[in-house]
């Protein structure tokens, strides 16, 4: 037992008859290491670029929002008479008629 313990620590498999299995093994297993480190990587990426977008589209969903009520204040009748009445614009005191045109054929 004490001299297999000592033989791993002055790495006498790597320089043995037949260390080049063991060479196989330890660079298959450091591509293996590579491999699965830069896995990780690419997954950290991926998900700090979903938060990132995710905070985007709150942003822009927000300010659509923000928009789409100021358009509505905008549009709306009383808004309008008051930025016509500075011009000597305002509504009509007459109801409009409606127009039906008939095609006959």
């Amino acid at each position: 037992m004490k001299q297999g313990f000592y033989n791993i620590l002055k790495a006498n498999f790597l320089i043995s008859n037949d260390a080049v299995k063991n060479w196989r093994f330890i660079v298959f297993c450091t591509i293996l290491a590579i491999i699965m480190i830069a896995s990780s990587h690419s997954a950290e990426r991926k998900v700090h670029e979903i938060a990132r977008l995710n905070n985007e589209v709150r942003a822009l969903r927000s300010e659509f929002v923000e928009r789409r009520s100021d358009l509505m204040k905008i549009k709306m009748e009383s808004t309008i008479t008051n930025k016509m009445a500075g011009k000597g614009i305002g509504p009509s005191e007459v109801p409009p008629n409606k127009i039906k045109v008939i095609i006959k054929d």
